[in-house]
Protein backbone atom coordinates (compact mmCIF):
# COMPACT_ATOMS: atom_id res chain seq x y z
CA UNK A 1 0.00 0.00 0.00
CA UNK A 2 1.28 3.47 -0.77
CA UNK A 3 1.40 6.41 1.64
CA UNK A 4 -2.36 6.16 2.18
CA UNK A 5 -3.07 4.76 5.62
CA UNK A 6 -5.27 1.69 5.91
CA UNK A 7 -7.83 3.50 8.04
CA UNK A 8 -8.41 6.31 5.53
CA UNK A 9 -10.93 4.15 3.66
CA UNK A 10 -13.17 4.12 6.76
CA UNK A 11 -12.75 7.86 7.22
CA UNK A 12 -13.67 8.49 3.57
CA UNK A 13 -16.75 6.28 3.95
CA UNK A 14 -17.94 8.24 6.98
CA UNK A 15 -17.12 11.63 5.46
CA UNK A 16 -19.08 10.89 2.28
CA UNK A 17 -22.29 10.55 4.27
CA UNK A 18 -24.17 7.33 4.57
CA UNK A 19 -27.32 5.48 5.52
CA UNK A 20 -27.88 2.78 8.15
CA UNK A 21 -28.08 0.20 5.36
CA UNK A 22 -24.74 1.32 3.90
CA UNK A 23 -23.10 1.13 7.33
CA UNK A 24 -24.32 -2.44 7.78
CA UNK A 25 -23.06 -3.38 4.30
CA UNK A 26 -19.65 -1.68 4.60
CA UNK A 27 -16.63 -3.95 4.20
CA UNK A 28 -13.02 -2.85 3.84
CA UNK A 29 -11.40 -3.42 0.46
CA UNK A 30 -9.22 -6.44 -0.16
CA UNK A 31 -6.10 -4.26 -0.24
CA UNK A 32 -6.92 -2.76 3.16
CA UNK A 33 -7.67 -6.20 4.60
CA UNK A 34 -4.32 -7.45 3.32
CA UNK A 35 -2.48 -4.41 4.70
CA UNK A 36 -4.02 -4.84 8.16
CA UNK A 37 -3.25 -8.57 8.15
CA UNK A 38 0.37 -7.79 7.19
CA UNK A 39 0.67 -5.19 9.93
CA UNK A 40 -0.83 -7.61 12.45
CA UNK A 41 1.66 -10.33 11.53
CA UNK A 42 4.58 -7.91 11.69
CA UNK A 43 3.38 -6.64 15.06
CA UNK A 44 3.13 -10.18 16.41
CA UNK A 45 6.64 -10.91 15.13
CA UNK A 46 7.98 -7.71 16.69
CA UNK A 47 9.14 -6.54 13.26
CA UNK A 48 7.07 -3.37 12.90
CA UNK A 49 8.05 0.30 12.88
CA UNK A 50 6.51 2.76 15.31
CA UNK A 51 4.65 4.43 12.43
CA UNK A 52 3.22 1.11 11.24
CA UNK A 53 2.21 0.17 14.79
CA UNK A 54 0.41 3.49 15.10
CA UNK A 55 -1.38 2.85 11.78
CA UNK A 56 -2.47 -0.59 12.99
CA UNK A 57 -3.73 0.75 16.30
CA UNK A 58 -5.63 3.58 14.57
CA UNK A 59 -7.23 1.11 12.16
CA UNK A 60 -8.25 -1.23 14.98
CA UNK A 61 -9.85 1.64 16.89
CA UNK A 62 -11.84 2.70 13.84
CA UNK A 63 -12.79 -0.91 13.17
CA UNK A 64 -14.18 -1.12 16.70
CA UNK A 65 -16.19 2.06 16.09
CA UNK A 66 -17.52 0.57 12.84
CA UNK A 67 -18.61 -2.59 14.68
CA UNK A 68 -20.54 -0.46 17.16
CA UNK A 69 -21.96 1.67 14.33
CA UNK A 70 -23.11 -1.46 12.48
CA UNK A 71 -24.95 -2.66 15.59
CA UNK A 72 -26.64 0.72 15.98
CA UNK A 73 -27.45 0.86 12.25
CA UNK A 74 -29.06 -2.59 12.44
CA UNK A 75 -31.22 -1.32 15.29
CA UNK A 76 -32.23 1.71 13.21
CA UNK A 77 -33.17 -0.47 10.25
CA UNK A 78 -35.23 -2.74 12.53
CA UNK A 79 -37.11 0.29 13.90
CA UNK A 80 -38.08 1.29 10.38
CA UNK A 81 -39.81 -2.01 9.66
Amino acid sequence: MNATKSYEEIIDFIAAGTTPEAVVAFRPSESVSQRVAELGERSNDGNISAEEQSELEDYLQLEHIMIMAKARARAFTQLGK
